[in-house]
């Protein structure tokens, strides 16, 4: 090994250790990592810039700034509570229908995003029945990063995936991901209602109280509901067509967030960039320069070579190892690093004999977005519905969330490897 390739390994582990430890918050340590990467002279600035998946980060800041908008109106609140209605008030049904509407806006907005809209709601919702929040908000967790697995947009390694690999459409992630992920969605949630059962009570006169709540006055303005819904539609419509058009998934995105602020007016542009995540964005920039370093001093290339080795080149196995090592390791650490660092290892091991890399795709789709269910810690939705029940006096600690959801998590890769088998490797 040179050098410089030693020099690149040792910047990104000691950045990476930092990332998981969260001494220093991940945004600073990526891109102080990156500025390093530049300045040793491992990966020239230009180099550097070529390596910044920048479909990624328009897709992302796209949807972001879609969803700043339509979150004005109320729609989420109002989706909410005409949910807890249609179920009487049940606080177990209301459980299992915010679960599955967690799920369904993961896959079509992301799930960091939906999280941020339906705990709030969850909260109203709970103090009403004056139930216990927890078994809500860990649902609400292991939903959002089912739902987010289904298409190209709804948890951010897919769209890393999507950006990457051209082959991988908006339609190809719909097609062989979200049946797979919604039939885990049902498994999961079955089981949760099935642990939960007996904690989820509340009273007649309770649930008679939240049903004389009016779903309607959640909706605050609905001339900016009908163009942020009309907007979302052609949005989602050019998604599915994007690759008939001959267009990246970042350009329908973005396109979809300008035309929502041309009907809107200049009055929500402020507004909407401010809600937009940068500390995300450039979170993505400086792990794309971390990992060009080892891209280009040839560690990628070596590690890809020894996993053929251990597994002889067999695509069964290598599919197999690719889907377990993801899941266990984005269980433990932030999954976006972990896919950023996968993504050019499949590609190296394509030049090195795998014809077909499709099941080692989906595998680690599947791996890196499921397994990010297995600790408080795996998956960015995760550590943001922590902190915002935190804040409303309720601890959800990393010792109660494992002994739920890592079992679960296990269950649902279990579950991947039998259908990577039956539907790719047979």
């Amino acid at each position: 090994m040179s050098t410089q390739a030693i020099i690149a390994l040792v910047v990104f582990l000691i950045t990476y250790a930092f990332i998981v430890t969260e001494k220093i918050h991940r945004t600073i340590i990526a891109m102080v990592g990156a500025i390093i990467m530049v300045i040793l002279g491992i990966v020239s600035q230009e180099k550097a810039l070529h390596h910044i998946d920048f479909n990624t980060l328009g897709l992302l800041t796209g949807m972001m700034i879609i969803v700043a908008i339509t979150a004005e109106t109320g729609l989420f609140n109002y989706i909410a509570i005409w949910a807890a209605k249609k179920v009487k008030g049940d606080p177990l049904k209301i459980l299992i229908t915010l679960g599955l509407i967690t799920a369904v806006g993961s896959a079509f907005l992301d799930n960091v995003t939906t999280v941020l809209l339906m705990v709030p709601v969850t909260f109203s919702i709970t103090k009403q029945l004056r139930v216990n929040p927890i078994p809500y908000l860990i649902t609400e967790i292991i939903a959002a990063n089912v739902g987010g697995t289904a298409t190209l947009i709804g948890d951010p390694p897919n769209i890393m995936l999507g950006s990457a690999v051209k082959e991988l459409t908006f339609m190809e992630f719909i097609y062989n991901l979200s049946a797979i992920s919604f039939f885990i969605l049902f498994v999961n949630i079955a089981i949760l209602a099935f642990i939960y059962r007996k904690q989820l009570k509340s009273s007649v006169e309770l649930k008679a109280k939240l049903m004389q709540m009016d779903e309607k006055n959640e909706i605050l303005d609905r001339t900016l509901l009908i163009k942020s819904l009309s907007v979302l539609v052609i949005t989602i419509i050019g998604f599915f067509l994007h690759q008939l058009l001959h267009l990246e998934s970042a350009t329908v995105a973005l396109a979809g967030a300008f035309l929502l602020l041309l009907l809107t007016g200049e009055h929500y542009l402020d507004k909407a960039l401010l809600k937009v995540e940068w500390t995300t964005i450039f979170f993505f920039i400086g792990l794309f320069v971390l990992v060009s370093g080892l891209i280009e001093t040839g560690i990628i290339s070596t590690l890809a070579k020894y996993s053929i080795n251990l597994t002889g080149g067999d695509l069964t196995s290598t599919s197999i190892l690719i889907l377990w090592v993801s899941a266990i390791a984005s269980a433990f650490i932030d999954n976006i690093p972990f896919v950023a660092t996968m993504i050019p290892m499949i590609k190296e091991m394509g030049a090195l004999g795998i014809t077909n890399l499709e099941p080692l795709w989906w595998s680690l789709a599947l791996g890196a977005c499921l397994g990010g269910n297995g600790t408080l810690i795996g998956a960015s939705a995760n550590v943001i519905v922590a902190g915002l029940a935190a804040k409303e006096g309720h601890h959800i600690s990393f010792g109660k969330f494992l002994l739920i959801a890592f079992p679960l998590m296990i269950l649902s890769i279990v579950i991947c490897t039998i259908y990577i088998y039956l539907r790719y490797l047979m």
